[in-house]
């Protein structure tokens, strides 16, 4: 891949180009993919998420990367979190075209930054979202599935190989509940040449396992494919301390960005309670290391757009 960083479009850097950008600041990243998508009035509420409008309606998710560029953001995330071979499989989606549905998520995702047309560098982060987000019942929030770090490295090695022949900037390994996913994707990554960032979600000072993030966050610090680690998909009240102690124990980047702060109910499929997101943590979290700050589930343009405010001085749109 080229390593020059690109102009308005996204740059295609690999690992030196992403992690030279972070050596000059902060990046922003965008929000929660799934609320923008509902907000343009898209049902979501099968088992396949928002990876089920790569197939219908992949011009509402170019869309809804584009509502976040336009609001600040450096760096998207692509539709890919919950789209997985098993997963299409049981809607009847051949392996062929569950590859064809994760390179257009990369695809995609480049064509917002092209038609934003921002005049600056813009990124794509292609997500592999955890085993459990697979099942689609809420486990990605316990962990814990009965597998072994093999297996788990079998599921994801596949789809990961899908997503780095697309040639994204950089792979978001995310939400990950447990240290054994996090030890099978570490695995995983390796060879595929393209960077990866590792982001857990985290209640208290802990996995969504039970694990100590000490030892969830040092599995990471020696990995050369990771240019980041943190936390994603947690109440912001959990990401100050979390940031400081990713930054500590492992001497990368740090990567932050909460949800909300709501509750998911898994039975309902929806979110419950107040929002706590404030995007004047941000400068606490850029204090404590942190390099890549957005938001995930119900953060929106309107949030991101107050976080690049903060983290570049853009005034919001």
């Amino acid at each position: 891949m080229n390593d020059a960083v690109g102009t308005g479009a996204a740059p295609r850097g690999g690992a030196r180009g992403l992690a030279a950008a972070l050596a000059r600041g902060p990046l922003v990243l965008d929000g929660g993919l799934s609320n923008q998508l509902q907000a343009a009035g898209h049902d979501l509420s099968d088992d396949l998420w928002s990876a089920r409008l790569l197939a219908e309606r992949p011009d509402a998710v170019r869309d809804a990367h584009r509502a976040y560029y336009e609001a600040g953001a450096d760096v998207v995330i692509t539709a890919s979190y919950q789209a997985t071979f098993e997963g299409f499989a049981r809607h009847g989606v051949d392996a062929v075209s569950t590859a064809e549905l994760l390179r257009l998520s990369v695809t995609v995702a480049r064509e917002a930054a092209v038609l934003t047309g921002a005049g600056r560098p813009l990124w794509v982060a292609a997500s592999a979202g955890p085993y459990g987000a697979m099942l689609a019942d809420g486990s990605e929030y316990r962990g814990n599935y009965g597998l072994d770090v093999a297996a788990l490295e079998r599921f994801h090695r596949p789809r990961l190989e899908v997503l780095c022949a697309a040639a994204p900037d950089v792979l978001a390994l995310e939400t990950v509940p447990d240290t054994d996913e996090a030890r099978a994707l570490l695995r995983a990554v390796r060879g595929l040449g393209v960077p990866a960032w590792l982001s857990y979600s985290v209640a208290g000072g802990r996995t969504r396992a039970g694990q100590p993030l000490t030892e969830a966050f040092a599995l990471a610090a020696d990995a050369d494919e990771v240019v980041a680690v943190g936390v994603n998909c947690c109440d912001p009240r959990d990401a100050d301390a979390a940031v400081e102690l990713a930054a500590r124990v492992t001497g990368k980047p740090v990567v932050v960005y909460p949800n909300s702060g709501e509750t998911w109910d898994a039975a309902a499929r929806a979110w419950r309670g107040p929002s706590r997101f404030e995007p004047g943590a941000v400068e606490r979290w850029r204090e404590a290391g942190a390099q890549l700050i957005g938001g995930c589930c119900r953060v929106g343009p309107d949030a991101i757009a107050r976080v690049a405010a903060e983290v570049h001085g853009r005034a919001a749109p």
